[in-house]
């Protein structure tokens, strides 16, 4: 076991923290401001990871850690509009839309329609002065700040975020989409979005989350998403994440999950040169069904990296988790994934897999899918593989009249709608698979070029 007590240079925490200091905002609940100073000593405590840390032996931060942190406090829209937005992916969608600039909240380029009554959608600054009650049960309940430093530092110092309360019995038809455009052109400058979605009992909802730039800085995102979906509730979320070349983008993703829910979260990571996902999933109640769905696209020396930790606590749950890497150049794909059965767990149905396929001999994938389970009646299944294209498939299809670039953009267009084909709101489905096809296209390695 590689030891977790090797701490980094302290003097990085230290730096860290003066930047991020500011004064409490005004009219911040007590029990927030409690939230965020345990939070700050979780951050003290931890400091950033290091390749000592088991979670964190093949995704080296020293790059974040030593950013000249410069926290984004004023809402600046750079000549955006509500117009201008729409080049990004999923803003033709009819949806409901949140704009983020720069962590954000932008109102003048959101676009909020009449919404089921007691629907809530709006800022999480906003929520926090006109609905802090609700918000005081929920918020940063789930998220946990002890275990992972990039959480802790959100929970410690986050400005602003998405909030959305759907009530028991209530469908949403149309999709709730939050954009994240970052623009600041400073190195370092740095946004950290939270947001928080409650889904009450027997309630259906869609979000999409999506992460994009218009500068090539070398920003960093540090995002966390609580969800609460109570019995019986329907909830899909859909996380793209597309930031500039430079950029550093760390995410994680919490879920609490009611009895006979039905949750599928998908984490498309196509951008950013290092990128992280912590996915965290509670099963807390009886009888749910939890899918898990993730693609990850790296060129150059980007890598992408997913940890995941599924929770089974209550018996029969169900959970699959499917995640496939598309790995060129000298990229880097990471996989880490653990299923834990509780005792109480009985009738668990549990499957995790992991594909990745490398389009050059210079790309690198590390995966590691685990199972911990302590419960005797259990169905559980876990698997990984690393490989390149199948060479008697490409001979096939050119068989068949098909030339050879055009035949290994299918195969890999076909492994990468493994994935896709999950996506159940089929206007964003749509729109991914033709993302996937166009990159293809213009990848030289793959087009001819």
């Amino acid at each position: 076991m590689i030891s977790t007590s090797k701490k980094p240079d302290t003097s990085l925490d230290e730096a860290c923290l003066a930047a991020f200091q500011q004064p409490a905002a005004p009219g911040q609940p007590a029990w927030l401001a409690s939230r965020r100073e345990a939070a700050l000593a979780s951050f003290t405590k931890l400091g950033f990871p290091t390749l000592q840390h088991e979670d964190w032996r093949f995704t080296n931060v020293s790059a974040i850690a030593q950013l000249p942190f410069k926290p984004v406090t004023k809402l600046t829209t750079a000549g955006l509009t509500k117009e201008s937005v729409r080049q990004f992916t999923f803003a033709k969608l009819d949806a409901n839309r949140l704009v983020f600039v720069n962590g954000l909240f932008a109102p003048e380029l959101s676009v909020i329609g009449k919404l089921p009554a007691g629907v809530k959608v709006s800022s999480l600054a906003a929520a926090l002065k006109s609905d802090a009650a609700l918000l005081e049960k929920h918020l940063a309940r789930y998220a946990n700040t002890e275990a992972n430093t990039f959480t802790a530092l959100n929970t410690a110092f986050f400005q602003d975020g998405a909030f959305i309360f759907v009530p028991a019995g209530t469908v949403v038809a149309q999709p709730i989409h939050l954009l994240n455009i970052f623009t600041a052109p400073e190195a370092g400058a740095t946004a950290q979005p939270r947001n928080l979605i409650i889904a009450e009992a027997n309630s259906q909802l869609t979000v999409l989350e999506s992460y994009v730039a218009t500068t090539a800085t070398a920003y960093f995102t540090n995002a966390v998403t609580e969800l609460i979906a109570g019995d019986n509730a329907v909830v899909e979320h859909l996380k793209f994440q597309d930031e500039a070349a430079s950029a550093f983008h760390i995410a994680a993703f919490h879920a609490h999950l009611g009895k006979t829910s039905n949750v599928i979260h998908h984490s498309i990571a196509a951008g950013a040169k290092i990128s992280r996902n912590n996915i965290r999933t509670n099963l807390a109640g009886e009888g749910l069904e939890c899918i898990l769905n993730g693609l990850y696209l790296t060129k150059g020396e980007q890598l992408a990296d997913h940890h995941m930790v599924v929770e089974h606590a209550q018996p029969h749950c169900a959970s699959h988790e499917y995640f496939n890497g598309i790995l060129d150049d000298k990229s880097k794909g990471v996989f880490h994934g653990r299923i834990y059965v509780h005792p109480i767990a009985q009738k668990t149905d549990a499957k995790q897999t992991n594909k990745n396929l490398l389009l050059s001999d210079d790309a690198t994938a590390d995966t590691k899918p685990q199972l911990e389970i302590y419960a005797d009646d259990v169905k559980c299944t876990h698997g990984a593989t690393i490989g390149q294209l199948n060479a008697e498939s490409i001979y096939y299809l050119r068989s068949r009249g098909i030339g050879k670039d055009t035949a290994r953009q299918m195969l890999i267009h076909a492994f990468a709608g493994e994935i896709i084909e999950r996506v159940r709101h089929e206007a964003a489905r749509e729109e991914l698979d033709r993302i996937i096809w166009d990159r293809l296209e213009a990848n030289p390695h793959l087009a001819g070029k």
